[in-house]
């Protein structure tokens, strides 16, 4: 994740090489040893959403993370024109290096119209300034590591509140995981409908499959796991802006064949619900050094 807004803003801005072609760049300096699939996701939606010119807006994407990306050389993305109609078109996306698919991505755009609303309640949750900042709980679990939290992943505000018990929360007694998280764009973004629908793709792949390791002890971090994006959906459902505070509510209903499946509901601090997203991914035990 790049270590500030302008530079978010910079990989988003992916650039047009022909017709439905395109290249994205990487963030400067990086560490990491594959490219972050929120990274891939959100560069795609960017892509997909320049070839849509009717003003229909982005309200679904499917993806399959097929190969880990990387972060040396830039991303091509291919975009296919699937459908235009009246009311909905259909985008696919796939992104390549080393002359490899490593993302397919399958998105749906639709024009505004007007009809039946319904929603969930935000849930009883201490607010982001109540919260904990990521960059505080970092230094916490380990000093040594603030400084390239910051250089990784600055672009984003991100207020860690919790694993709530049931007595505070009492309509998640059943559910065996709960996971906030408060985050938005660390400075103010343009005032681009698009950007902030590719901003918060890039962001949504960040903590779902550590939520499914909540149950377990385990940090996503941790020497133990061997974790890797594999499908990731996101349902818009109003408008938003990704500078703007939004509670990650995440739960986890399944565990099962070293894989891991995660929802959240997206919510505004006034209580509107933005979008639903959903993760499977790999949570596989690391083996051991004499287990090799």
């Amino acid at each position: 994740m790049p270590a500030s807004v302008n530079e978010l803003v910079d990989l988003l801005d992916v650039e047009q090489l022909e017709v439905n072609l395109f290249r994205g760049g990487q963030p400067e300096n990086s560490r990491l040893k594959r490219v972050f699939g929120g990274q891939v996701a959100g560069q795609a939606v960017s892509a997909a959403q320049r070839t849509v010119t009717d003003g229909k807006q982005l309200h679904s994407l499917h993806v399959y993370f097929i190969l880990g990306g990387d972060p040396s050389i830039p991303i091509i993305y291919d975009v296919e024109s699937v459908r235009d109609g009246r009311s909905f078109a259909t985008r696919r996306v796939s992104a390549r290096q080393h002359g490899e698919v490593i993302f397919y991505m399958t998105a749906s755009f639709q024009k505004d119209e007007a009809g039946w609303d319904h929603q969930d309640v935000l849930p009883p949750t201490p607010g982001p300034d109540e919260a904990t900042s990521m960059l505080d709980l970092v230094q916490f679990i380990s000093p040594d590591g603030t400084e390239q939290w910051q250089q990784e992943w600055g672009g984003f505000d991100m207020r860690y509140v919790g694993d709530p018990r049931p007595e505070d929360d009492p309509s998640r007694q059943l559910q065996p995981v709960v996971q906030r998280m408060w985050f938005r764009a660390a400075e103010q973004l343009p005032d681009d409908p698009q950007l902030h629908r590719a901003a918060f793709t890039y962001y949504s792949d960040f903590s779902l499959l550590g939520a499914a390791l909540v149950p377990h002890g385990v940090l996503i971090s941790s020497p133990k796991v061997q974790p890797a994006s594999l499908d990731h959906v996101v349902w818009f459902h109003r408008p938003f802006r990704a500078d703007e505070w939004l509670l990650y509510d995440q739960t986890s209903p399944s565990a099962s064949g070293a894989r891991g499946l995660s929802t959240a509901r997206v919510f505004k601090q006034d209580g509107t619900l933005v979008a639903t997203v959903a993760q499977e991914g790999l949570i596989r035990p690391a083996k051991r050094p004499e287990d090799r």
